[in-house]
Protein backbone atom coordinates (compact mmCIF):
# COMPACT_ATOMS: atom_id res chain seq x y z
CA UNK A 1 0.00 0.00 0.00
CA UNK A 2 1.61 3.35 -0.91
CA UNK A 3 2.34 5.67 2.11
CA UNK A 4 0.95 8.88 2.03
CA UNK A 5 1.72 12.22 3.62
CA UNK A 6 0.28 13.14 7.46
CA UNK A 7 -1.63 16.01 6.78
CA UNK A 8 -1.93 19.05 9.29
CA UNK A 9 -5.87 19.56 9.62
CA UNK A 10 -6.61 21.50 13.05
CA UNK A 11 -5.59 25.33 11.72
CA UNK A 12 -2.15 25.91 13.49
CA UNK A 13 -1.96 30.22 14.09
CA UNK A 14 1.07 31.61 14.60
CA UNK A 15 2.05 34.54 16.98
CA UNK A 16 -0.45 36.79 18.06
CA UNK A 17 0.41 39.88 16.68
CA UNK A 18 -1.57 42.11 13.82
CA UNK A 19 0.41 40.82 11.33
CA UNK A 20 1.02 36.78 12.33
CA UNK A 21 -2.25 36.82 13.51
CA UNK A 22 -3.90 36.47 9.90
CA UNK A 23 -1.55 33.43 8.96
CA UNK A 24 -1.87 29.89 9.09
CA UNK A 25 -1.18 25.91 8.50
CA UNK A 26 -4.24 24.70 6.91
CA UNK A 27 -4.94 21.10 5.40
CA UNK A 28 -1.66 20.53 3.29
CA UNK A 29 0.55 18.49 1.00
CA UNK A 30 3.28 18.63 3.26
CA UNK A 31 3.68 19.19 6.58
CA UNK A 32 6.64 19.48 8.67
CA UNK A 33 5.80 16.08 10.27
CA UNK A 34 5.85 13.78 7.27
CA UNK A 35 9.32 12.98 7.95
CA UNK A 36 8.71 11.21 11.15
CA UNK A 37 6.57 8.69 9.20
CA UNK A 38 9.80 6.87 9.17
CA UNK A 39 9.94 5.64 12.44
CA UNK A 40 7.19 2.64 12.65
CA UNK A 41 8.90 0.91 9.92
CA UNK A 42 12.68 2.02 11.47
CA UNK A 43 11.90 0.79 14.51
CA UNK A 44 9.95 -2.62 13.44
CA UNK A 45 12.53 -3.69 10.86
CA UNK A 46 15.23 -4.79 13.36
CA UNK A 47 12.20 -6.44 15.47
CA UNK A 48 11.25 -8.31 12.28
CA UNK A 49 14.52 -9.45 11.39
CA UNK A 50 15.29 -10.76 14.73
CA UNK A 51 12.38 -12.52 14.64
CA UNK A 52 13.33 -14.52 11.71
CA UNK A 53 16.27 -15.00 12.82
CA UNK A 54 14.77 -16.86 15.98
CA UNK A 55 12.45 -18.43 13.41
CA UNK A 56 14.83 -19.73 10.50
CA UNK A 57 18.61 -19.63 12.41
CA UNK A 58 18.32 -23.15 13.48
CA UNK A 59 19.24 -24.03 9.66
CA UNK A 60 22.73 -22.93 9.14
CA UNK A 61 22.14 -21.99 5.97
CA UNK A 62 19.35 -19.95 6.35
CA UNK A 63 20.99 -18.39 9.10
CA UNK A 64 23.91 -17.35 7.24
CA UNK A 65 21.36 -15.90 4.47
CA UNK A 66 19.00 -14.00 7.03
CA UNK A 67 22.23 -12.56 8.94
CA UNK A 68 24.01 -11.28 5.69
CA UNK A 69 20.73 -9.34 4.62
CA UNK A 70 20.49 -7.81 8.23
CA UNK A 71 23.78 -6.50 8.19
CA UNK A 72 22.95 -4.38 4.66
CA UNK A 73 20.38 -2.83 6.39
CA UNK A 74 21.78 -2.27 9.20
CA UNK A 75 24.79 -0.06 7.52
CA UNK A 76 21.65 1.37 5.08
CA UNK A 77 20.04 2.65 8.25
CA UNK A 78 23.70 4.28 9.19
CA UNK A 79 23.89 5.94 6.23
CA UNK A 80 19.89 7.28 6.20
CA UNK A 81 21.16 8.47 9.73
CA UNK A 82 23.46 10.39 7.58
CA UNK A 83 21.46 12.04 5.35
CA UNK A 84 18.76 12.88 7.75
CA UNK A 85 21.67 14.56 10.06
CA UNK A 86 22.00 16.83 6.71
CA UNK A 87 18.69 17.67 6.52
CA UNK A 88 18.54 18.82 10.29
CA UNK A 89 21.77 20.78 9.32
CA UNK A 90 20.25 22.84 6.28
CA UNK A 91 17.08 23.52 8.32
CA UNK A 92 19.18 24.72 10.95
CA UNK A 93 21.02 26.87 7.90
CA UNK A 94 17.43 28.40 6.54
CA UNK A 95 16.90 30.19 9.91
CA UNK A 96 20.08 31.14 11.28
CA UNK A 97 21.99 32.22 8.57
CA UNK A 98 19.25 32.36 5.37
CA UNK A 99 16.63 34.11 6.67
CA UNK A 100 18.46 36.48 8.63
CA UNK A 101 20.33 37.77 5.66
CA UNK A 102 17.38 37.85 3.25
CA UNK A 103 15.92 40.48 5.28
CA UNK A 104 19.21 42.54 5.67
CA UNK A 105 19.43 42.45 1.93
CA UNK A 106 15.83 43.53 2.09
CA UNK A 107 15.88 46.14 4.77
CA UNK A 108 19.03 47.99 3.03
CA UNK A 109 17.37 46.69 -0.69
CA UNK A 110 20.67 45.01 -1.19
CA UNK A 111 18.86 42.79 -4.23
CA UNK A 112 22.37 41.49 -5.57
CA UNK A 113 23.27 40.10 -2.56
CA UNK A 114 19.47 38.01 -1.68
CA UNK A 115 20.31 36.43 -4.67
CA UNK A 116 23.95 35.43 -3.63
CA UNK A 117 21.93 34.29 -0.64
CA UNK A 118 19.55 32.47 -2.30
CA UNK A 119 22.08 30.76 -4.76
CA UNK A 120 24.30 29.63 -1.54
CA UNK A 121 20.62 28.15 -0.35
CA UNK A 122 20.73 26.21 -3.55
CA UNK A 123 23.67 24.49 -3.42
CA UNK A 124 23.10 22.94 -0.09
CA UNK A 125 19.51 21.72 -1.26
CA UNK A 126 21.00 19.78 -4.32
CA UNK A 127 23.46 18.46 -1.74
CA UNK A 128 20.49 16.85 0.09
CA UNK A 129 18.87 16.38 -3.36
CA UNK A 130 21.89 14.05 -4.10
CA UNK A 131 22.51 12.41 -0.87
CA UNK A 132 18.55 11.26 -0.91
CA UNK A 133 19.10 9.93 -4.60
CA UNK A 134 21.61 7.78 -3.65
CA UNK A 135 20.06 6.34 -0.71
CA UNK A 136 16.59 5.80 -2.50
CA UNK A 137 18.54 3.54 -5.10
CA UNK A 138 20.04 1.34 -1.51
CA UNK A 139 16.70 1.14 -0.20
CA UNK A 140 15.66 0.14 -3.63
CA UNK A 141 18.11 -2.45 -4.32
CA UNK A 142 18.37 -4.21 -0.50
CA UNK A 143 14.40 -4.49 -0.52
CA UNK A 144 14.94 -6.27 -4.09
CA UNK A 145 17.73 -8.86 -1.90
CA UNK A 146 15.47 -9.34 1.25
CA UNK A 147 12.70 -10.19 -1.40
CA UNK A 148 15.28 -12.59 -3.32
CA UNK A 149 16.39 -14.12 0.25
CA UNK A 150 12.99 -14.85 1.18
CA UNK A 151 12.16 -16.73 -2.21
CA UNK A 152 15.39 -18.71 -1.41
CA UNK A 153 13.43 -19.62 2.30
CA UNK A 154 10.19 -20.63 0.39
CA UNK A 155 12.12 -23.10 -2.04
CA UNK A 156 14.22 -24.33 1.51
CA UNK A 157 10.49 -24.88 2.92
CA UNK A 158 9.23 -26.97 -0.04
CA UNK A 159 12.32 -29.05 -0.28
CA UNK A 160 12.28 -29.83 3.29
CA UNK A 161 7.75 -30.23 3.93
CA UNK A 162 8.27 -32.85 1.04
CA UNK A 163 10.29 -35.17 2.95
CA UNK A 164 7.60 -34.24 6.23
CA UNK A 165 4.10 -35.72 5.53
CA UNK A 166 2.67 -35.36 9.61
CA UNK A 167 0.47 -32.15 10.18
CA UNK A 168 -1.00 -31.92 13.41
CA UNK A 169 -4.04 -30.71 14.42
CA UNK A 170 -2.72 -27.79 16.57
CA UNK A 171 -0.82 -26.73 12.99
CA UNK A 172 -3.83 -27.31 11.35
CA UNK A 173 -5.84 -24.63 13.67
CA UNK A 174 -3.41 -22.31 13.93
CA UNK A 175 -2.69 -21.67 10.07
CA UNK A 176 -6.56 -21.53 9.58
CA UNK A 177 -6.08 -18.66 12.59
CA UNK A 178 -3.78 -16.57 10.52
CA UNK A 179 -5.60 -17.33 7.13
CA UNK A 180 -9.03 -15.75 9.29
CA UNK A 181 -6.16 -12.62 10.47
CA UNK A 182 -4.87 -11.88 7.12
CA UNK A 183 -8.13 -11.60 5.08
CA UNK A 184 -9.22 -9.05 8.03
CA UNK A 185 -6.16 -7.02 6.81
CA UNK A 186 -6.46 -7.14 3.66
CA UNK A 187 -9.69 -5.93 4.56
CA UNK A 188 -8.78 -3.31 6.47
CA UNK A 189 -6.25 -2.06 3.85
CA UNK A 190 -8.86 -1.73 1.24
CA UNK A 191 -10.84 0.31 3.73
CA UNK A 192 -7.94 2.77 4.64
CA UNK A 193 -7.22 3.12 0.54
CA UNK A 194 -10.80 4.11 0.01
CA UNK A 195 -10.85 6.13 3.27
CA UNK A 196 -7.49 7.86 1.68
CA UNK A 197 -9.22 8.79 -1.64
CA UNK A 198 -11.79 10.20 -0.73
CA UNK A 199 -9.74 12.30 1.67
CA UNK A 200 -7.45 13.63 -1.18
CA UNK A 201 -10.51 14.27 -3.53
CA UNK A 202 -11.91 16.40 -0.83
CA UNK A 203 -8.66 17.90 0.04
CA UNK A 204 -7.94 18.94 -3.43
CA UNK A 205 -11.33 20.82 -3.50
CA UNK A 206 -10.53 22.74 -0.04
CA UNK A 207 -6.47 23.84 -1.71
CA UNK A 208 -8.01 24.77 -4.78
CA UNK A 209 -10.62 27.14 -3.08
CA UNK A 210 -7.95 28.40 -0.79
CA UNK A 211 -5.91 29.34 -3.87
CA UNK A 212 -8.41 31.36 -5.81
CA UNK A 213 -8.49 33.56 -2.94
CA UNK A 214 -4.98 34.05 -2.38
CA UNK A 215 -4.13 34.68 -5.98
CA UNK A 216 -4.55 38.03 -4.93
CA UNK A 217 -2.84 38.11 -1.58
CA UNK A 218 0.53 38.77 -2.53
CA UNK A 219 1.98 38.01 1.10
CA UNK A 220 0.48 34.49 1.02
CA UNK A 221 2.89 33.95 -2.27
CA UNK A 222 5.72 35.13 -0.12
CA UNK A 223 4.73 32.62 2.85
CA UNK A 224 4.38 29.77 0.61
CA UNK A 225 8.11 30.44 -0.85
CA UNK A 226 9.49 30.00 2.59
CA UNK A 227 6.97 27.62 3.86
CA UNK A 228 6.48 24.36 1.27
CA UNK A 229 4.25 23.31 4.25
CA UNK A 230 1.20 25.33 2.19
CA UNK A 231 0.00 28.54 3.99
CA UNK A 232 -3.30 30.56 3.80
CA UNK A 233 -5.04 33.48 5.39
CA UNK A 234 -7.24 32.51 8.63
CA UNK A 235 -9.78 34.88 6.46
CA UNK A 236 -9.84 32.16 3.86
CA UNK A 237 -12.36 30.24 6.76
CA UNK A 238 -14.84 32.66 5.97
CA UNK A 239 -15.44 31.38 2.64
CA UNK A 240 -18.45 29.50 1.67
CA UNK A 241 -17.89 25.78 1.94
CA UNK A 242 -14.91 25.99 3.83
CA UNK A 243 -15.91 25.53 7.50
CA UNK A 244 -18.16 22.17 5.83
CA UNK A 245 -14.87 21.05 3.72
CA UNK A 246 -12.60 21.23 6.93
CA UNK A 247 -15.23 19.45 9.10
CA UNK A 248 -15.48 16.49 6.41
CA UNK A 249 -11.55 16.14 6.48
CA UNK A 250 -11.18 16.22 9.92
CA UNK A 251 -13.82 13.03 10.20
CA UNK A 252 -12.32 11.91 6.92
CA UNK A 253 -9.10 12.07 9.22
CA UNK A 254 -10.05 10.55 12.74
CA UNK A 255 -11.40 7.37 10.72
CA UNK A 256 -7.91 6.63 8.86
CA UNK A 257 -5.84 6.87 12.41
CA UNK A 258 -8.64 4.77 13.56
CA UNK A 259 -8.21 1.94 10.53
CA UNK A 260 -4.51 3.03 11.02
CA UNK A 261 -4.67 1.49 14.55
CA UNK A 262 -6.68 -1.52 13.96
CA UNK A 263 -4.08 -2.12 10.95
CA UNK A 264 -1.54 -2.08 13.70
CA UNK A 265 -2.99 -4.33 16.69
CA UNK A 266 -4.32 -6.69 13.62
CA UNK A 267 -0.36 -6.93 12.21
CA UNK A 268 0.48 -7.55 16.06
CA UNK A 269 -1.93 -10.29 16.69
CA UNK A 270 -1.14 -11.75 13.31
CA UNK A 271 3.04 -11.63 14.37
CA UNK A 272 1.89 -13.60 17.75
CA UNK A 273 0.25 -16.45 15.77
CA UNK A 274 2.51 -17.11 13.05
CA UNK A 275 5.54 -17.25 15.91
CA UNK A 276 3.27 -20.13 17.69
CA UNK A 277 2.46 -21.27 14.28
CA UNK A 278 6.79 -21.42 13.61
CA UNK A 279 7.39 -23.07 16.68
CA UNK A 280 4.91 -25.85 15.86
CA UNK A 281 6.58 -26.68 12.53
CA UNK A 282 9.71 -26.25 13.85
CA UNK A 283 9.18 -29.15 16.46
CA UNK A 284 7.94 -31.32 13.79
CA UNK A 285 11.60 -30.46 11.75
CA UNK A 286 10.07 -28.60 9.15
CA UNK A 287 10.96 -24.90 7.87
CA UNK A 288 8.61 -21.88 9.14
CA UNK A 289 7.51 -19.68 6.21
CA UNK A 290 9.31 -16.67 6.17
CA UNK A 291 6.38 -14.18 6.65
CA UNK A 292 8.43 -11.88 8.75
CA UNK A 293 11.04 -11.18 6.41
CA UNK A 294 8.06 -10.56 3.76
CA UNK A 295 7.20 -7.66 6.59
CA UNK A 296 10.68 -6.61 6.47
CA UNK A 297 10.52 -6.02 2.74
CA UNK A 298 7.47 -3.90 3.49
CA UNK A 299 8.74 -1.86 6.00
CA UNK A 300 11.62 -1.01 3.91
CA UNK A 301 9.54 -0.31 0.74
CA UNK A 302 7.69 1.96 3.68
CA UNK A 303 11.17 3.75 4.32
CA UNK A 304 12.16 4.10 0.63
CA UNK A 305 9.17 5.84 0.04
CA UNK A 306 9.13 8.28 2.34
CA UNK A 307 12.87 9.04 1.49
CA UNK A 308 11.10 9.39 -2.63
CA UNK A 309 9.02 12.25 -1.05
CA UNK A 310 11.66 13.57 1.20
CA UNK A 311 13.77 14.16 -2.16
CA UNK A 312 10.72 15.97 -3.83
CA UNK A 313 10.08 18.07 -0.65
CA UNK A 314 13.58 19.14 -1.03
CA UNK A 315 13.16 19.56 -5.04
CA UNK A 316 9.96 21.62 -4.75
CA UNK A 317 11.86 23.83 -2.10
CA UNK A 318 14.37 24.32 -4.49
CA UNK A 319 12.14 25.68 -7.25
CA UNK A 320 10.57 27.97 -5.13
CA UNK A 321 13.59 29.57 -4.34
CA UNK A 322 14.46 29.75 -7.56
CA UNK A 323 10.90 31.32 -8.36
CA UNK A 324 11.24 34.02 -5.20
CA UNK A 325 15.06 34.82 -6.49
CA UNK A 326 13.67 35.66 -10.06
CA UNK A 327 10.66 36.71 -9.64
CA UNK A 328 11.55 39.36 -6.63
CA UNK A 329 14.90 40.37 -6.94
CA UNK A 330 15.67 40.19 -10.56
CA UNK A 331 14.12 42.83 -13.03
CA UNK A 332 11.14 43.36 -10.88
CA UNK A 333 10.14 45.99 -8.02
CA UNK A 334 7.92 44.27 -5.69
CA UNK A 335 10.31 44.48 -2.78
CA UNK A 336 11.45 48.28 -3.19
CA UNK A 337 7.23 48.85 -2.54
CA UNK A 338 7.05 49.48 1.22
CA UNK A 339 4.15 47.29 2.14
CA UNK A 340 5.66 44.50 -0.11
CA UNK A 341 8.82 44.88 2.25
CA UNK A 342 6.79 44.43 5.08
CA UNK A 343 5.10 41.63 4.00
CA UNK A 344 8.23 39.86 3.10
CA UNK A 345 10.09 40.29 6.65
CA UNK A 346 7.15 38.93 8.24
CA UNK A 347 7.09 36.05 5.83
CA UNK A 348 10.32 35.20 6.94
CA UNK A 349 9.63 35.33 10.53
CA UNK A 350 6.80 33.35 9.77
CA UNK A 351 9.28 30.71 8.23
CA UNK A 352 11.24 30.10 10.48
CA UNK A 353 9.17 29.03 13.05
CA UNK A 354 7.94 26.03 10.62
CA UNK A 355 11.61 25.16 9.43
CA UNK A 356 12.77 25.12 13.11
CA UNK A 357 9.91 22.06 13.78
CA UNK A 358 10.74 20.49 10.33
CA UNK A 359 13.83 20.30 11.92
CA UNK A 360 13.45 18.96 14.97
CA UNK A 361 11.14 16.11 13.49
CA UNK A 362 14.26 14.96 11.13
CA UNK A 363 16.39 15.08 14.43
CA UNK A 364 14.32 12.77 16.16
CA UNK A 365 13.83 10.57 12.84
CA UNK A 366 17.86 10.49 12.59
CA UNK A 367 18.17 9.77 16.59
CA UNK A 368 15.85 6.73 15.70
CA UNK A 369 18.10 5.96 13.05
CA UNK A 370 21.29 6.06 14.94
CA UNK A 371 19.64 4.08 17.96
CA UNK A 372 18.94 1.72 15.35
CA UNK A 373 21.41 1.06 13.38
CA UNK A 374 24.12 0.87 16.79
CA UNK A 375 22.13 -1.09 18.84
CA UNK A 376 19.31 -3.15 17.51
CA UNK A 377 21.00 -5.44 15.40
CA UNK A 378 23.04 -7.00 18.83
CA UNK A 379 20.89 -10.31 18.53
CA UNK A 380 23.25 -10.81 15.42
CA UNK A 381 26.03 -11.94 18.30
CA UNK A 382 24.36 -14.95 18.97
CA UNK A 383 24.52 -18.37 17.46
CA UNK A 384 19.90 -18.86 17.13
CA UNK A 385 20.97 -22.53 17.56
CA UNK A 386 22.43 -22.24 20.90
CA UNK A 387 19.09 -21.09 22.69
CA UNK A 388 17.09 -23.66 24.95
CA UNK A 389 12.99 -23.67 23.74
CA UNK A 390 12.39 -21.68 27.32
CA UNK A 391 15.52 -18.48 26.40
CA UNK A 392 13.70 -19.17 22.68
CA UNK A 393 10.02 -18.31 24.38
CA UNK A 394 11.79 -15.63 26.16
CA UNK A 395 13.57 -13.46 23.49
CA UNK A 396 9.79 -14.19 21.36
CA UNK A 397 8.48 -12.47 24.43
CA UNK A 398 10.07 -9.53 24.84
CA UNK A 399 10.37 -9.02 20.95
CA UNK A 400 6.37 -8.60 21.17
CA UNK A 401 6.18 -6.38 23.59
CA UNK A 402 8.54 -3.63 22.17
CA UNK A 403 6.11 -4.14 18.82
CA UNK A 404 3.57 -3.74 20.75
CA UNK A 405 4.83 -0.30 22.69
CA UNK A 406 5.90 1.34 18.47
CA UNK A 407 3.42 3.98 17.47
CA UNK A 408 1.59 3.37 14.87
CA UNK A 409 1.12 7.30 13.98
CA UNK A 410 5.15 7.89 14.58
CA UNK A 411 5.57 10.01 17.20
CA UNK A 412 4.13 12.97 18.30
CA UNK A 413 4.39 16.11 16.47
CA UNK A 414 6.67 19.21 17.61
CA UNK A 415 5.28 22.28 18.57
CA UNK A 416 5.95 25.53 17.43
CA UNK A 417 8.39 27.14 19.16
CA UNK A 418 8.45 31.19 19.53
Amino acid sequence: MSRKFTHLFNVISTRNTENDSQFAISESTWSPEFIQELLPSAERTALLYNLSFLCLGGFPKLERMIRDQAIETQMLFGTSEAVLLKCVGTSSNLVSSLFPMLKNAVLKNKSTLAVQYLEKARKWINDIIRAVDDIVKRYDQQTRNVKTCTSDVYQEQKETEEKITKQTDEVKGLEDAVANLEKELRNNVTNMEQIERRYQDKNNELQNQVRQYEQQKQCAWFLRAFVPFFACHQDASNMPGIAAKQSELSNLNSEKNSLRTKEWNIKIQLTDLQLKLANSKILLGAIPSPVHLKEVQRCLDQIRQILVDLKKFWEKVGVTLDTLKEKTFVGEDLITMCDMKDEFLNSIEIAGKYWKRFGVCCQRAQGIFSLQSKDAYKFLEINPSSLSQDERNNQYKSIMEKLKKINPQGSAKAAITA
